[in-house]
C-alpha cells in the first residue's frame, strides 16, 4: 500500500511517499526506513533504485518513508539556493513526521543514505536520537570536495556571489557550496552509537570507493556501536545494473533482518531478567 503525503518544512512543501506492508495489521507496530536520496536527484532514484528497494523491504515487514529534498522531485523550492544545513534540517523534520505516525515503532527507526544523502544521513543521525540504525549507500565523505568534482572544481573556483552554475538544469549558487565546506561527515559520524551498514560499488565513478573504508575505521572505532561493510565488485554509483542492485538490497536485507532478531533476543532477554 503506497500514500502519496506532503511533509511541510519553513514555507515549503516536501513530497513523500509512505509504503506499507502487504496484509497491514492494525494490532501492531512496523520498523520504519526512511530514504535519504542524493545530490540533484529524487525519491524514485535512478532506474528506480529507491522505489525497487522500498518494495523489496515492504516485504520483509517494514513502513518506507521516501522524499524529495526541496527543489528536487516533486517538492517545492530552489534547490540550488539552499544548502547542506538546509537538508539536514530537511532529514530532521521527515523523522519527525515518521517517528508520530501512527503503526511506527518508536524504537525501531533506520535511516538510509545515498550519496550527499548519505552525508546527510551521517551528519543527522549523530545528533537525532530516533535514529537506532544507519545505513549509508555510496556515500559522499567530503562533501565540498566531492561535489565540486562532479559539478567542476574550476567552475565552482570561479563561480561568483551574484551568479551560479547550471548543472542539469539547477542553479546552484555560490552559498550552497559554501554550505558544503561547513561540513565534516567523518568526523560527525563518531557521535552516532546504533548500528551501521556501509555499502560501496568498486565501479563508482562518482563518489571514491575507498570512502567505505574511511567511513568503516571511524564506525569501528567508537565506544560502541558495531559496523558492517560491503564492497559490491564493479557496481556503478547508482547500483544500476540489475545483478548489483540484487547484492545490494540482498546485503541490505540480510543485515536489516539480523539487526531487529537481535534487537527482539534483547527485549526478550531484558523480560526474562526482570
Amino acid at each position: 500500500m503506497k500514500k502519496q503525503i506532503w511533509i511541510n518544512w519553513k514555507q515549503q512543501k516536501l513530497a513523500a511517499v509512505l509504503e506499507y506492508p502487504e496484509n497491514l495489521l492494525t494490532d501492531r507496530n512496523y520498523p520504519l526506513l526512511i530514504i535519504c536520496h542524493g545530490f540533484v536527484g529524487s525519491k524514485v532514484g535512478v532506474d528506480r533504485l529507491f522505489v525497487k528497494t522500498a518494495d523489496a523491504l515492504t516485504k520483509d515487514g517494514m513502513i518506507v518513508l521516501r522524499f524529495d529534498y526541496s527543489g528536487c522531485g516533486e517538492s517545492s523550492g530552489d534547490y540550488g539556493k539552499t544548502g547542506l544545513h538546509d537538508l539536514i534540517e530537511q532529514t530532521r523534520t521527515v523523522i519527525e513526521y515518521g517517528f508520530n505516525l501512527k503503526q511506527v515503532d518508536r524504537n525501531n527507526i533506520t535511516l538510509l543514505g545515498h550519496s550527499l544523502g548519505g552525508a546527510a544521513a551521517a551528519l543527522t543521525a549523530a545528533n537525532e536520537k530516533q535514529i537506532k540504525r544507519l545505513i549509508l549507500w555510496s556515500a559522499v565523505a567530503h562533501p565540498f570536495k566531492d561535489i565540486s568534482r562532479i559539478v567542476g572544481s574550476e567552475k565552482v573556483r570561479l563561480l561568483k556571489p551574484d551568479s551560479s552554475i547550471d548543472y542539469l538544469g539547477y542553479e546552484l549558487t555560490k552559498p550552497f557550496f559554501d554550505s558544503l565546506s561547513g561540513y565534516e561527515p567523518l568526523k560527525a559520524a563518531r557521535g552516532f552509537s546504533g548500528a551501521v551498514l556501509l555499502i560501496h560499488g568498486t565501479g563508482d565513478e562518482d563518489i571514491p570507493v575507498n570512502y567505505v573504508s574511511e567511513y568503516e575505521k571511524v564506525f569501528t572505532d567508537r565506544n560502541s556501536g558495531e559496523c558492517t561493510a560491503y564492497e559490491i565488485q564493479k557496481a556503478n554509483h547508482t547500483y544500476s545494473n540489475s545483478e548489483h542492485f540484487t547484492q545490494l538490497i540482498g546485503y541490505t536485507r540480510s543485515w536489516l533482518r539480523k539487526q531487529q532478531a537481535l534487537q527482539e533476543y534483547s527485549l526478550h532477554d531484558h523480560a526474562f531478567i526482570v
